[in-house]
Order: structure tokens, then C-alpha cells, then sequence
């Protein structure tokens, strides 16, 4: 079995490839570093013991734009 990356540049291709998947010719795989913000999320939720509230949100971003403004 040979590896290779493939960058698609068209729509169609993808179809095509879809295509010979279902053929059993070809196997698709997810590449992992599309996940890996996703992965960072969840470690980082999982040290939490609860989301932060809107309001804390809203705090915490109205407190950057002024930082940021002041400059």
C-alpha cells in the first residue's frame, strides 16, 4: 500500500475521489491537523470546572478592545 497526500484544487475531484472510495479502490482519511484545534479545546475544557458566562465573556473582550485602543 502507497501513501500520498493530495491537495484538491476542484470540487469535481473530490467527487472523483469519493467515487473510487466507494469502489474500494481507494480508503480517505481526515488529516489529524484539521482536529487539533479541536483536540486543544477539549483539553483545555476538560481542566474546567464550568464554561464561562456570557457576561464573563462579554467582561473579558470589552476588556481587550479597550487595552488595545488605548495604545
Amino acid at each position: 500500500m502507497e501513501t500520498i497526500r493530495v491537495d484538491i484544487l476542484n470540487p469535481k475531484a473530490k467527487a472523483l475521489l469519493k467515487d473510487l472510495a466507494n469502489l474500494d479502490l481507494i480508503r480517505i482519511k481526515k488529516d489529524k491537523s484539521e482536529n487539533a484545534f479541536s483536540e486543544v479545546l477539549k483539553k483545555f475544557r476538560s481542566k474546567l470546572d464550568e464554561a464561562p458566562s456570557l457576561e464573563e465573556i462579554t467582561k473579558e473582550v470589552e476588556a481587550v478592545r479597550k487595552a488595545r485602543y488605548e495604545k
